[in-house]
């Protein structure tokens, strides 16, 4: 697999001071136009437009609509970790939090159904574009990672293999609740959230064992050594 930032389009270093500030807000339209419009409506001279530039002066910055995408993407990935980091940090320096409530602070980014749509819209630009699936996939390998430290530290003797799978499977699992539970698929239920939050939360908890009951309600057991 390749590294995304040389096979990302090239773009200019990162500006300090003003032009820090004119590349965030150039950002900031892209995303707009993202939120409200979808990817097809994300072209350059439409940046341009709604930033209120001109098109060379968006050039400069993002020298490509794939730069100008990749760009915006990064954005929108590492926000999404810095929110993740601190809830993930407790577990590992050894303090792991109540897996419960980890599980409902990450489900509530699922509240906007706009920053999901942004999300879709990126998964699927991800399937035809090479340098989008790279960027894709670097922050999930960040975001499975830091889970799997957190599964770790709440049980240090599971085995690395399992607490990567245990990982995978809840990244696999909120991510795709997210088009359900926005609205975009489907409409959330009560009684779905809390079967939900207790699968993703036995997930997290290293010493617990997924069974299902006769119930179809998950049941937790002894570790998966």
């Amino acid at each position: 697999m390749s590294d995304p930032a040389r096979s990302a389009p090239e773009q200019r270093p990162a500006a300090t001071g003003k032009g820090a500030r004119r590349r965030a807000e150039l950002l900031d339209a892209a995303e707009r136009i993202l939120h409200e419009s979808g990817y097809p409506e994300l072209t350059m001279r439409a940046v341009a437009a709604l930033a209120r530039t001109r098109l060379g002066h968006l050039q400069y910055y993002f020298p490509t609509r794939s730069a100008l995408v990749a760009a915006v993407l990064r954005r929108t990935l590492d926000r999404s970790l810095d929110r993740l980091t601190p809830l993930l940090d407790g577990g590992a320096a050894g303090t792991p939090p109540d897996p419960e409530g980890v599980v409902r602070r990450l489900l509530t980014e699922h509240d906007d159904p706009r920053l999901v749509r942004v999300y879709a819209e990126l998964w699927a630009l991800a399937g035809r574009d090479e340098t989008v699936a790279e960027v894709v996939r670097a922050f999930y390998r960040d975001y499975r990672d830091q889970v799997a430290a957190f599964v770790r530290a709440r049980d240090p003797g599971l085995p690395e293999a399992t607490c990567q799978a245990r990982a995978e499977v809840f990244t696999m699992l909120l991510e795709g609740a997210s088009l359900f539970r926005s609205g975009i698929t489907a409409h959330r239920a009560e009684r779905t959230d809390a079967q939900l939050t207790a699968v993703a939360a036995a997930l997290l908890d290293g010493g617990t064992r997924i069974t299902t009951g006769g119930s179809g309600a998950p049941a937790h057991q002894g570790g998966d050594r």
